[in-house]
């Protein structure tokens, strides 16, 4: 059976209701004080729109009942149809004149009507905590069946992403009208935002099968499609090796809604992903901070943007958020695997757990490496020839700078001339040797080679008041002299 437009099963009853009495009364006696008395008992039920149409009834017969007009100018205040309902008060007050409590009644209409006014007035100022105020505490106290101000709080609520809150206040209105588009769009809007798609699309769907050409409905349901469509491009692309198209699917995806915060930190991670696979360091780091300023335990941004800063060389960086990572990784925080497996805790869970921990510890072995690298000494930097260097560029480099900077021939400024000529020993005593120099180009720690960076195992003066002599030509003796001969003279240093 096809069903009646929505609008016809909405103004069907009341058209019913006001075309007779005798019909609004299903065949009862359409006397008024029968009507009346209908009418307030199904007002004491919350049943506005019969109680108005009863009134209505009542005053078709009796226009001067003046009862029905204060009853229906409650009505119509509950209904929040203000103008009309200062009509009945007015009507009735002509007819009783006097009365303080319908006089009290008018004004608690005129309060309802201005904060009404104002909850308007301040949604458009985007004061929606205000607005939120001046209906719950004036409006739907004094108009509680009032659908435009009920719509209005859901909008506020919305806009201030109490999100669960519009799902109830909206549930309340279509409880009542289970056709009405603007709760169907409000409701499908914080289903959407919660990123609960599915749920969503069936509130447009629902919305615009009633009326197909809602603007706002098929903005909001066209929109909804095109970004899963988007979503999904990206996620293709990644999955075959389209980088590059997966990256600029994904920015296309987070430019269509940037306010759709629980459905961008995903964005912003998968396009943080393609990026450090990429090698765009700078471009990944700030796509998984956008993520973890969403979601800050979001363990899988904070293990991607510990790669994209080894990418960038921020070693310390890496390794802070690689620590975190570890630190929250779920792994972190089961029970032995022994144990999940006798309870009989799903396998595949544990492993991809595990693995997912594997990782990041594998990523923060390499950052804390990495970061201990850079803090040791570049000894080609101090000796200054490049990482291709052969064995006689060393030599010639080591003898140039051991005689610029011997102690002995920089008497003003001995001290510096001292730790200089250490720094250069060492990078000597390093790579001057083959083997040592294959392990230091291996990033072996120095300690393990027992070399301390010039103040370790190796110290050209000696301690305990050694002697440490060079000889320059003419007659070299001893352990410390200049590799493969000297220089002209016969001059030699003496410091200890």
């Amino acid at each position: 059976m096809a069903r009646w437009p929505w609008r016809w099963r909405v103004l069907l009853p009341l058209l019913l209701l006001h075309s007779s009495p005798v019909f609004a009364q299903e065949g009862q006696d359409n006397d008024p004080s029968t009507l009346f008395k209908r009418a307030s008992e199904m007002m004491n039920l919350r049943k506005y729109d019969g109680s108005l149409g009863l009134l209505n009834a009542v005053l078709e017969v009796d226009p001067n009942h003046s009862e029905a007009y204060r009853q229906r100018a409650s009505v119509l205040r509950h209904k929040c149809r203000y103008k009309e309902a200062e009509g009945d008060y007015s009507k009735y007050l002509e007819l009783k004149p006097e009365s303080s409590s319908v006089e009290k009644e008018l004004s608690q209409l005129l309060q309802a009507q201005n904060a009404l006014e104002s909850a308007y007035g301040q949604f458009e100022s985007h004061d929606f905590s205000k607005v939120l105020e001046y209906i719950n505490k004036i409006v739907l106290v004094f108009s509680p069946d009032c659908l435009k101000a009920k719509l209005l709080k859901a909008k506020a609520l919305l806009a201030l992403e109490d999100y669960s809150s519009v799902i109830s206040e909206t549930g309340f209105i279509l409880k009542e009208d289970e056709d009405n588009l603007d709760a169907l769009l409000l409701r499908g809007r914080a289903y959407y935002y919660l990123a609960d798609h599915d749920v969503a699309s069936r509130h447009y769907q629902k919305g615009l099968r009633l009326d197909p050409e809602h603007s706002e409905l098929k903005k909001a349901y066209f929109g909804l499609k095109n970004l899963l469509k988007k979503t999904k491009s990206a996620e293709d692309n990644a999955a075959k090796g389209k980088l590059r198209v997966s990256a600029e699917d994904y920015k296309a995806a987070l430019a269509m809604d940037p306010d759709h915060t629980s459905y961008n930190v995903h964005l912003y991670l998968g396009l943080c992903k393609v990026l450090v696979k990429l090698g765009r360091g700078k471009e990944a780091i700030s796509s998984c901070t956008e993520a973890l300023n969403i979601d800050g335990e979001l363990v899988d941004a904070l293990t991607q943007r510990g790669e994209a800063k080894l990418l960038t060389e921020d070693w310390e960086g890496a390794v802070q958020d690689l620590k975190e990572a570890s630190q929250k990784s779920p792994q972190a925080n089961l029970v032995s695997a022994p144990f999940l497996y006798f309870f009989g805790t799903n396998v595949t869970m544990v492993c991809t757990v595990h693995a997912q921990d594997m990782g990041i510890r594998e990523a923060l072995m390499r950052a804390e490496k990495q970061l201990k690298l850079s803090k040791r000494k570049d000894w080609y930097k101090i000796l200054g020839i490049s990482k291709t260097a052969s064995a006689a560029d060393i030599k010639r480099a080591y003898k140039k700078l051991a005689l610029q900077w011997h102690p002995d021939k920089n008497v003003d400024n001995r001290e510096e001339a001292e730790n200089m000529f250490r720094e250069i020993a060492a990078a000597y005593e390093v790579l001057g040797d083959e083997d040592k120099r294959v392990r230091y180009d291996r990033g072996e720690d120095l300690d393990e080679m027992n070399m301390g960076g010039g103040g370790g195992g190796f110290n050209p003066f000696g301690g305990g008041g050694q002697q440490y002599t060079f000889h320059y030509d003419g007659g070299f003796h001893g352990g410390g002299g200049f590799p493969g001969g000297g220089f002209p003279g016969g001059f030699q240093f003496n410091f200890g």
